[in-house]
């Protein structure tokens, strides 16, 4: 019979990479500031805060869902935000919009906009800031933002314009197969 060493082995080269990151996640939490898992990208933020990247990214799949797309269409449509916030304007709206969010889910149901888990909750604080400036803009801008990406259209199967093709006349105008002939 063999023994086996079922301790870890750990190699000095191991152990000092382990506490090199160690001690940066530790002074990171300490210092109260959570990064998730889906909120990862947000730290790239230049102009506003990696929370209200985020929370963006929740209220735009909240007032445009879509089970089929994946978090990264939402991104990037939420992703010039950060650059038109480099005008103090701009950017005081969209950190004021997400600071209102936060305030009146806390308000409803005890947790920022980006904690509730359920979209119910969300849909109700979103329904309650529907006349803000904010929201209206964040709405109209997704429109444009989100429905203009190219792979987007892949996913709801169009196939984009068809002038370079001929027109629809010869491709698809009168193919209509759900139609009863009656």
């Amino acid at each position: 019979m063999r023994d086996v060493d079922r301790r870890t082995q750990v190699s000095r080269r191991g152990f000092l990479r382990g506490a090199a990151t160690a001690a940066p996640a530790g002074a990171i939490a300490a210092a109260g500031i959570t990064i998730t898992r889906e909120a990862a990208w947000a730290q790239g933020a230049k102009n506003l805060l990696p929370h209200t990247m985020a929370t963006l990214v929740k209220a735009a799949r909240d007032i445009f869902p879509h089970d089929n797309l994946a978090d990264t269409y939402y991104v990037v449509a939420v992703s010039g935000y950060d650059a038109a916030a480099a005008k103090d304007d701009a950017r005081a709206m969209i950190e004021g919009g997400v600071a209102r969010l936060d305030a009146d889910a806390k308000d409803r149901f005890g947790q920022a906009y980006l904690d509730l888990p359920w979209e119910e909750q969300r849909l109700t604080v979103l329904r309650a800031n529907e006349d803000t400036a904010f929201f209206k803009k964040l709405r109209g801008d997704l429109v444009v933002s989100l429905y203009n990406q190219k792979p987007v259209w892949v996913k709801f199967g169009y196939e984009g314009s068809s002038a370079d093709k001929g027109g629809y006349i010869h491709r698809g105008f009168n193919d209509i197969d759900w139609l009863s002939d009656a």
